[in-house]
């Protein structure tokens, strides 16, 4: 269940930080702007750690259960 919090979380973050990136470029307020991109990038990377780890965890079943 953990695991699908996660993946809203990161696609919430993801949202709302283009939405606020957006906002930001629309309003000329650079510091929106920044703050958006940041809530963009940090939803993405989390995506990316969270996929990496299922496919080591994949790996991991797939490896222990060939024994």
């Amino acid at each position: 269940m953990s695991n699908l919090n996660n993946k809203v979380e990161n696609v919430k973050d993801k949202v709302i930080g283009k939405t606020k990136e957006t906002s930001g470029k629309a309003s000329d307020n650079q510091e929106m702007e920044f703050k958006g991109r940041l809530q963009y990038q940090k939803g993405d990377l989390k995506e990316k750690i969270d996929k990496t780890e299922d496919k080591i965890e994949d790996n991991f079943n797939d490896t222990t259960n060939k024994k």
